[in-house]
């Protein structure tokens, strides 16, 4: 007998467990709040997308019965109000290219610059916080800054090289933050294998640190370039045409622009069918998705050859 309860008293008491009642509840109310946060993100995601869907639908519905091969390909006519807008679309193409060929080179540079061999000190801080300011400039800013320096004080006149370096410096800030996070995302492992092998910090950069931080700086370029392509008020100071029913032939010549001669139309030019204005928005935006479109492929294929 004494062993008996000797041997029960040693056992060890089962703990005690949780009021089945109050852990349904408990489990409930999570529940409840997960489904409410679910519901509110969709609301939320649906205020945001529905505006986007019908500004899109409205455009195109108004503006297809534009489109046509002669609105594609001619120049306009009786004052705007006939043929085509051509000038315009190949305006804001040469544009966006030579945006393209000041912004990405500096950009790209600079971020390199600040993410591989500058030192954190007050001065590369102080560069940082100038480069974000720069970023949230208004646009109009940037076109009275172009008219200043470009225009008047180089004599560039109203050009079309005027007109890209402005939207170039409007773009960098843009294009080098962007560009700069994207290579310090790289881990710093591919950095010290290949510094280990022998290699330079340059060929390590150029090697492997550029490939793998690619797709950020893609993203960051299309930014700044979508950016650029729909602008007005950069190029209504250095190079935009009310009408120019012709296509330039030098850097120094004046254009038209897409942009800029959708606002004309919609707002100095009396009596302007609206299926023209709204055929000139989708061709604009139509171009827009498709500068996109291109940049998201080639970011994704980039992206699926990086190894982390």
């Amino acid at each position: 007998m004494t062993s008996t309860s000797t041997s029960t008293s040693s056992m060890p008491a089962k703990p005690s467990t949780p009021s089945p009642g109050l852990s349904s509840y408990t489990v409930r109310n999570r529940f409840r709040v997960q489904r409410a946060g679910f519901v509110l993100l969709g609301l939320g995601a649906l205020i945001v997308v529905l505006p986007i869907l019908f500004v899109i639908v409205t455009i195109v519905i108004r503006g297809i019965g534009a489109i046509s091969w002669e609105f594609l390909t001619a120049v306009p006519r009786n004052g705007m109000k006939a043929g085509g807008i051509f000038p315009a679309i190949v305006g804001t193409l040469l544009l966006t290219a030579g945006t393209a060929l000041v912004a990405i080179p500096i950009g790209v540079a600079g971020a390199i610059y600040l993410a591989e061999y500058a030192r954190d000190n007050w001065l590369t801080r102080a560069i940082r916080l100038a480069i974000v300011n720069l970023a949230g400039i208004p646009s109009v800013v940037y076109g009275l800054f172009g008219l200043g320096l470009f225009v008047l004080f180089l004599q560039f006149g109203t050009s079309i090289l005027a007109g890209c370096l402005t939207l170039a410096i409007m773009t960098l800030p843009v294009i080098i933050s962007t560009s700069e996070e994207a290579l310090r995302a790289v881990p710093t492992e591919f950095r010290t294998v290949s510094l280990s092998l022998g290699g330079t910090r340059w060929q390590a950069v150029r090697t492997v640190v550029l490939p793998q931080a690619l797709p950020g700086i893609i993203t960051g370029v299309l930014l700044g370039l979508l950016r650029a392509a729909g602008e007005t008020a950069p190029i209504l100071f250095t190079v935009a045409a009310f009408f120019l029913p012709r296509l330039p032939r030098s850097p120094f010549d004046q254009t038209m622009a897409l942009p800029y001669h959708l606002y004309v139309i919609s707002t100095q030019v009396p009596g302007m069918p609206l299926q023209i204005q709204y055929g000139t928005a989708l061709v604009l935006l139509a171009l827009v998705l498709s500068m996109n479109i291109v940049a998201t492929l080639i970011r994704s294929y980039f992206r699926r050859r990086r190894q982390w």
